[in-house]
């Protein structure tokens, strides 16, 4: 083990290796200032770009930003009290405070130094999973890493924030999505309705920017003005930041410890994960009265935390094959398009590359913070960009992206479906986060299911010890939730139910007419999938139908928790949400990235591109005409230019023939 990490570092000094590793840091510091997209719109971005690379620059570059993201997601949260990301929406409680005071680059380099020290613990706590797991990792056959599939796609939709059942509902939803294509068992066309488009599935590409890529920007295409509150500049000095970072050295272990075990856990992610550094942080601090107003306490836990995740996410990725995030679902999903199949194979075959990911991650850890001390204020210009005036341009190169894969137009209208149903999941507070993992490990957990079948005498799979076990982890949570559940109604009971509190839910159209009607609709889904199976062979059937079973259960459940609240509500409660303004920026933001891609088919990439830019920045946007020209024009010769320096093909129109 140790000769393979020495040659994965070894590996580093080539050239084109640390080349792109170095383009990915860079990538990534700008992903992550775009409110929304994150780690997962740094590495749906970044991965058409890795089409025709071998897996270590591949790895190299997705690893790079992958690392970095929350590192300048910190530098909007503090600077303008608008986080780059949900997770550095906990930074900004101290932060924007400290930096309102006066002491913005001491908030920074707290901000960036705990970052950094989060991400080398995270590849530490990599680096140990590996000896540690290994043994546990090359015991398992297909029964233990088929059960491992399920408990992924179960944990990712129960310890999601929300509703367990819309998780369960969305994970299974993916799972159906996932079916879409040639069997992995009989080599049999599934939901291909004749097209010989769909005989080869859908794009993961395509899935992970349309439901969160989008989504994102439907969500947001509305802001046309930075947050009111007033802009701070750079101030306070970043040597009294460095100084103090030093005296709270174990706050930003707790928090990246912290971060590590909210990584391992499948749909946790770093949200949660900060969340729970800036609580122990609280909870273990005698003086309680600072946080909130500039305590710097606030700040290193969870920026500790925040990147740790990321490298605890891989932990489960790698070693047993279940991805611990959405960024981590995507790079499973890479690795099995190189023939990388995560698990015993991986800790067996591809050591070398196991140590690189650990490598690159630490690397970019330090060289981001790095470049994060010494670029803030240009960084800092990026964040002062209304989100409007971003959208146009994060399409045009999302769709680019998109069509790197497979060279098809049909991919991209599959793109703006999906991103339809992305922020239609969003609004109704149904957790993406399963929907898209359900579809990564959608043809892993066939294949094992199969395997184990083939191998196995009926049920006898089912005595194997750490089947036994991983059984009793999926059905512990149920358990829980039922007493849990009891012991509450009996509660209530007592209380005559007068005390009843409101159940908390993300997204403006939860509970209202429009999350009935998404739980009705995702029912028909799959009655209409669970009858359309039937035209396939018994083993082809088999998978679909068992998830369109479970899934309409799981939506009827739903749909009935839906009407009984819808029924239950109060005379004089405040009226449901109808066609919001929310609801018009996104159906009006559909149409324009569909009158984009209908000029594409037309006119080709470049052309539909310099009509769909500045007709957006001028209508939608509203920006200033001398605004628009540059803009416009920039980008243009920035895509014109894609295909000399990249391995990107720009899509042709018809008229061009």
């Amino acid at each position: 083990m140790l000769d393979s990490a020495l040659a994965a570092l070894a590996s580093l000094a080539d050239p084109s290796l640390l080349l792109m590793l170095v383009v990915g840091v860079l990538a990534g510091l700008v992903i992550g200032l775009v409110p929304g997209l994150g780690g997962t719109g740094a590495v749906a971005i970044l991965l058409p770009v890795t089409f025709g690379m071998e897996p270590p620059q591949a790895l190299a570059l997705l690893i790079g930003a992958l690392a970095v993201v929350h590192t300048s997601d910190t530098v909007a949260a503090v600077l303008l009290g608008a986080p780059g990301s949900a997770s550095a929406s906990v930074t900004m409680l101290d932060g924007y405070a400290m930096a309102r005071n006066g002491q913005a680059t001491r908030a920074l380099s707290l901000s960036f130094l705990s970052s950094m020290a989060g991400g080398i613990l995270g590849a530490v706590g990599l680096t140990l999973a590996i000896p540690l797991a290994r043994p546990l990792v090359l015991s398992f056959g297909s029964p233990e890493l088929f059960m491992l599939t399920v408990l992924g796609v179960a944990l990712a939709a129960g310890l999601s924030r929300g509703n367990v059942a819309k998780g369960l509902v969305a994970g299974l939803l993916g799972l159906l999505l996932g079916t879409v294509g040639t069997s992995p068992t009989t080599a049999e066309y599934r939901f291909t309705f004749g097209s010989l488009f769909l005989g080869d599935g859908l794009s993961l590409v395509a899935v992970a920017l349309g439901v969160f890529g989008l989504a994102e920007i439907a969500s947001r295409a509305g802001q046309r003005r930075l947050p009111t509150g007033g802009e701070v500049q750079l101030s306070g000095g970043y040597r009294a930041g460095v100084r103090e970072w030093l005296t709270h050295w174990a706050q930003v272990l707790r928090g990246s410890l912290i971060g590590i075990w909210a990584g391992v856990l499948p749909g946790v992610g770093a949200t949660a994960g900060t969340w729970l550094a800036y609580g122990q942080a609280v909870a273990t601090a005698k003086d309680k009265r600072k946080f909130g107003k500039g305590d710097p306490r606030g700040i290193v836990g969870p920026e500790g935390a925040n990147n740790s995740v990321e490298a605890g996410d891989l932990i489960p990725t790698l070693l047993f094959g279940i991805p611990g995030g959405v960024p981590a679902a995507m790079l499973l999903g890479m690795l099995l398009t190189y023939g990388i199949q995560p698990g015993p194979a991986i800790v067996t075959d591809h050591l070398d590359l196991l140590y690189l990911i650990i490598w690159s991650f630490a690397i970019a850890s330090v060289l981001g913070a790095l470049l994060c001390f010494l670029g803030t204020r240009w960084l800092a210009r990026i964040t002062k960009v209304p989100f409007a005036v971003l959208g146009p341009g994060l399409v045009v190169v999302m769709l680019l992206g998109a069509y790197q894969e497979s060279g098809q137009i049909g991919d991209l209208w599959v793109m703006i479906g999906l991103g339809a149903l992305g922020w239609l999941l969003k609004a109704t507070g149904f957790p993406r986060a399963p929907f898209l993992i359900g579809f990564v490990l959608a043809v892993p957990l066939e294949r094992y299911y199969f395997l184990t079948d083939s191998v196995y005498e009926g049920s006898d799979w089912l005595t194997r010890p750490w089947v036994l076990v991983f059984l009793a982890v999926l059905v512990a949570p149920l358990v829980l939730a039922v007493v849990k559940r009891l012991r509450t109604r009996r509660r209530l009971d007592a209380d005559d139910g007068h005390h009843r509190a409101p159940v908390e839910e993300e997204g403006e159209l939860a509970g209202s007419i429009w999350s009935l009607a998404t739980a009705a609709g995702m029912l028909g889904v799959f009655v209409v999938g669970w009858i359309a199976a039937g035209e396939f062979s018994a083993d082809a059937r088999l998978m679909p139908r068992l998830v369109c079973t479970a899934g309409a259960v799981m939506a009827a459940v739903l749909l009935a928790t839906e009407v009984r609240r819808l029924r239950g509500r109060p005379a004089d409660a405040a009226p449901l949400p109808g066609i919001t303004s929310d609801v018009r920026v996104a159906t009006s933001t559909f149409a324009w990235m569909s009158a984009f891609l209908a000029l594409v088919v037309l006119g080709g990439y470049l052309a539909a591109l310099l009509v769909f830019v500045p007709a957006f920045l001028l209508w939608a946007a509203r920006v200033r005409p001398r605004t628009v020209v540059v803009y416009t024009v920039a980008t243009g010769v920035l895509i014109a230019l894609l295909p000399s320096l990249l391995p990107v093909d720009l899509p042709v129109g018809l008229l061009a023939f």
